[in-house]
């Protein structure tokens, strides 16, 4: 199974020393004219800065979708996103983001530490190699939305896009997907959407074909990974086998 550990939506790679969360889908609330008890940017910055407490990153990446409008940042969404940039400065990690199907006005690609023309001043990479491998190649991060080229070299890839859950007992909860050699043999981790404005899709049943992900080529391969009430995260068996416990 992967080295990683899972936390409220968040997967932490130990060997690469980092964080990795996907589908903040900021300005979700205001494009919707959803009322979210908690507040959109007060609950992603807490809830961001809890986990920077408790693994203590060396970098925070965000797998894509962070803003949810395709068209324009607004001034409250950028500044809910300078919170979060400056939620990870503050903790001593660095933050990075991978563009996402609903990021066209995240801001320029940035090379190496360069970092994008954006009002949070954050790099932005259509992919980005964490300091880590896995079998030799390197771990990937992508927003999962397209395939990457064909001579890409990877070992993991982490990647977001679906949001999915997985209902138990009558009761939806995000998971982890993980995936031994899952694409193109290298290892997949689908992450959870880290907004909780997000409904999620129930994945028990879903075949391939079904997820929006090219990443996903044998979904009852898929293990799931859910955070118990306690905080700690319980691996389940690949979901053509979970699914007959279900």
């Amino acid at each position: 199974m992967l080295n990683a550990a899972f936390h409220d939506r968040g997967a932490y790679l130990p060997a690469a020393d980092a964080l990795v969360v996907a589908d903040l889908h900021v300005g979700r609330a205001e494009a919707s004219d959803v009322s979210y008890p908690l507040g959109e940017a007060s609950d992603l910055s807490g809830r961001l800065r809890s986990l920077l407490d408790r693994f203590e990153p060396s970098e925070v990446v965000v797998a894509g979708d962070a803003l949810h409008r395709f068209d324009r940042v607004s001034v409250a969404a950028e500044r809910s996103l300078a919170g979060l940039v400056d939620a990870c400065r503050d903790a001593g990690a660095r933050p990075v983001f991978v563009r996402g199907n609903h990021d066209g006005a995240l801001g320029g690609t940035a090379v190496g530490d360069a970092t994008a023309s954006n009002g949070w001043d954050a790099p932005v990479h259509d992919a980005y190699e964490l300091d880590a491998s896995v079998r030799g190649a390197p771990v990937v991060v992508r927003h999962g939305h397209e395939a990457p080229p064909e001579d890409e070299s990877a070992g993991l890839y982490v990647v977001g896009h679906d949001h999915p859950t997985i209902e138990i007992e009558g009761k939806r909860h995000p998971c982890w997907l993980y995936a031994e050699r899952g694409f193109r043999d290298a290892d997949v981790l689908m992450l959870p959407a880290f907004t909780r404005l997000a409904a999620g899709v129930a994945v028990n049943g879903m075949t391939a074909r079904e997820f929006q992900s090219p990443f996903v080529t044998d979904a009852g391969a898929l293990c799931p990974v859910v955070a118990r009430e306690d905080g700690e995260a319980m691996t389940f068996p690949p979901l053509r086998e979970f699914r007959r416990l279900l």
